[in-house]
């Protein structure tokens, strides 16, 4: 019994370290982005077009994942590109959460006409497909970061609202919800005190997962030039450029979505292992 808990313990503390050593390394290299890249990410250079990484004959010195088309450095727009895909992931995956969490609290533990008008806003609001929502968002409300935050905040607090109302109803049914009633505590304070705490590693968890969906909206919505200006370093921009030269440079293509898929899984992994670790019932 202690060996196989030990067992899990050492693969929930793997996934902690690996997937959470990816995710500070993106950090670290997006906040000191003016210093890490070897080149300005906008700077072209059109007779240093499609040069290759530095393990390939015929590339540059200076040039570590070589240049796309317009002779501009792979590498850079990686680490530039990075910046903005965090921003994103953080301050919608953020907003996301208290709208989505606080209505699936109201909604799971009030119960009632509360719990009724929000299971039908999300039924309705789930009933939209997320992708080409959020495109129809984006294209009215104009592009920019501020354009796929709000879309993405709108699209996406039904997840919160649906998984934190189940968790909070069966928390509601526990014995320590009663104790705290009898107790002579508030329905507001119970929920706030009680539940909330409890539910609490369910929302990192969904958190950490949002966090990386963020990232893949916006880069989809680069991909389809209704981010940022084009001209800008964003990994869904770097993907579908790759994309027409993938056969002169595929270094353009693969090396950005290897960061973008690397950076998705690690939030996944890393907001399951924290519910693990955190998670007071599987303690």
């Amino acid at each position: 019994m202690l060996d196989g808990r030990g067992s899990i313990n050492r693969r929930v503390g793997a996934r902690l370290w690996l997937s959470g050593g990816w995710l500070l390394i993106v950090c670290l290299a997006s906040a000191f982005a003016p210093m890490i890249a070897p080149q300005d990410p906008l700077a072209q250079d059109l007779m240093s077009g499609q040069l290759p990484p530095f393990w390939v004959h015929g590339t540059e010195p200076g040039f570590w994942l070589g240049t796309d088309s317009l002779g501009r450095d792979v590498l850079s727009r990686i680490i530039w590109g990075g910046r903005i895909a965090l921003q994103v992931a953080l301050i919608a995956g953020t907003l996301t959460a208290l709208v989505g969490s606080t209505l699936g609290l109201v909604a799971g533990f009030y119960r009632g006409w509360a719990d009724r008008i929000i299971s039908r806003l999300v039924d309705i609001w789930m009933a939209f497909p997320p992708v080409l929502f959020s495109i129809l968002l984006v294209a009215v409300l104009g592009t920019g970061l501020r354009s796929i935050i709000i879309a993405i905040v709108v699209i996406d607090w039904t997840r919160f609202a649906r998984v934190i109302r189940a968790e909070a109803m069966n928390q509601g049914a526990m014995d320590y919800v009663a104790a705290a009633q009898v107790a002579g505590f508030s329905r507001q304070r119970t929920m706030l005190t009680e539940i909330l705490p409890n539910v609490l590693p369910t929302i990192v968890a969904l958190l950490s997962l949002e966090m990386g969906i963020a990232i893949i909206v916006e880069a989809i919505l680069s991909f389809v030039n209704l981010s940022i200006s084009t001209d800008a370093p964003t990994w869904g921009g770097m993907i579908a450029e790759g994309r027409t030269t993938i056969y002169q440079a595929w270094w353009v293509l693969v090396f950005p979505l290897i960061a973008l898929f690397l950076t998705v899984l690690s939030f996944s992994q890393f907001g399951e292992g924290l519910k693990d670790r955190f998670d007071p019932v599987l303690r």
